[in-house]
């Protein structure tokens, strides 16, 4: 029981991760949460729909890779139409934050008036659908889900740590006024930050997709992820990756825990929220998280 609640604990907590990651990427930047980031996950798995199942007939991994690059572009369209002006007036993070907000209702509203609100299933991806290890039953899409996840996250890293952009990029979370002083062009540099942080919400958005449903509204577990990342610290893309994974972790042993006659699963979110709000108390930065001034 205890391996099978880590299994299936790791498995959605990488998922949380990858949209966490997200939310980190931009904030850690420009000091602000980007709302929409659901809207754009939601927008990848509808995107994976659309070429597996509804037009295009195309197999699972190279759908998923066309996912990622449709919600990277995506995200980027994002930045340049809702939040591109307000930076350059260095309108306060407030307004960032609004415009988020309403992107993200718009976005949402745009899938029920030309999709639907119907639930779409995207095709399984493996005829074996799982396979035993210890006593534990591992899915094999959770496997795949985390193992590709874990190089996604892997190769951020390494691009972030050794790559001329990836420097830019963590300078830029320190001192925007200072790279573009050095001659960066912050349009390009944020540009870049969206596209990432898109790309890898598409990938999760597709994961959750074929994990469970399509629809409009699925992006509402982005605030799971948007937890994750306020635990880990925001801002912080390790703090993202452990607080992604922590929750996940902790989601799945609420859900199989019993007091007396009460299974916890069915407060799995008070669990969640609860959480986040004893941290906010507690530690406001999260666990990896730094205090920032206004950036904008």
């Amino acid at each position: 029981m205890v391996l099978q609640t880590i299994i299936t604990g790791l498995s959605i907590g990488s998922i949380y991760a990858l949209m966490a990651v997200g939310y980190s990427l931009v904030f850690s930047v420009l000091n602000f949460s980007n709302f929409a980031h659901g809207a754009i996950i939601t927008l990848g798995a509808y995107i994976a729909w659309a070429i597996m199942v509804q037009f295009l007939r195309v197999p699972f991994l190279p759908a998923l890779l066309l996912s990622v690059l449709g919600a990277g572009i995506l995200a980027f369209l994002n930045e340049r139409i809702a939040y591109s002006t307000l930076r350059r007036r260095r309108a306060p993070s407030l307004y960032l934050m609004i415009s988020a907000m309403g992107v993200a209702i718009a976005l949402q509203n745009l899938l029920y008036a030309t999709i639907g609100a119907k639930l779409y299933a995207l095709p399984p991806v493996f005829a074996q659908d799982s396979f035993e290890v210890g006593g534990a039953t591992i899915s094999r899409m959770d496997l795949f889900a985390f193992v590709f996840s874990v190089v996604a996250i892997g190769l951020l890293h390494c691009g972030l740590m050794y790559t001329k952009v990836g420097t830019a990029i963590r300078a830029a979370s320190h001192d925007m006024e200072m790279v573009s002083v050095l001659g960066v062009n912050l349009d390009v540099l944020v540009a870049v930050l969206f596209l990432i942080a898109g790309g890898l919400g598409g990938m999760a958005g597709v994961f959750m997709g074929v994990k469970y449903m399509v629809y409009p509204s699925m992006g509402w577990i982005t605030n799971k992820a948007y937890i994750g990342a306020v635990i880990g610290g925001l801002g912080s893309l390790p703090g993202a990756i452990v607080g992604g994974m922590l929750l996940g972790l902790l989601e799945a042993l609420v859900s199989v825990t019993t007091i007396g006659s009460v299974q916890l699963s069915t407060y799995r979110d008070v669990f969640s929220f609860g959480i986040l709000a004893i941290l906010l108390i507690v530690r406001p930065t999260g666990l990896f998280g730094r205090l920032v001034e206004e950036k904008l």
